[in-house]
């Protein structure tokens, strides 16, 4: 068992070392270059900055019986998938029974921010000498 830690703006990365220290836990932070770690024996483990980068990388390590600390639902979902124990930073638990609804949850919030953003897009005419 080991527990990885997806860094990127997680506010319990010390506090979870410190209770994986207390348990003999072995412990890996995942973070982009955006955020520095050097915490004593701890793995850490630095991506490039990009969309998931993080997410993809903690997932090809996670193992069946490994515990995952992260606040994305997409993240958490493929660690469950993989068999791992896997937690928010508030503590709760994400289960098979769970998850489908915070990704739905999810998916629903986004909706109107793709809306907004959509709508403060100016039109453009992609049609080279046409006019409207």
């Amino acid at each position: 068992m080991q527990i990885f830690i997806d860094a990127d703006g997680c506010p319990v990365t010390r506090i979870a070392v410190k209770v994986a220290a207390e348990h003999s836990i072995p412990c890996t932070v995942i973070c982009d270059t955006a955020h520095s770690f050097n915490l004593p024996g701890v793995q850490t483990i630095t991506v490039d900055q990009g969309a998931d980068s993080v997410d993809f990388r903690m997932v090809n390590l996670v193992q069946k019986g490994d515990i995952a600390i992260t606040q994305d639902y997409g993240l958490a979902a493929m660690c469950l998938s993989k068999g791992a124990l896997v937690l928010h930073q508030d503590g709760k638990q994400y289960t098979e029974e769970n998850i489908s609804g915070l990704l739905e949850f999810r998916a629903i919030s986004k909706k109107p921010q793709i809306r907004r953003q959509n709508e403060r897009k100016p039109e453009t005419n992609t049609r080279a000498g046409s006019s409207i």
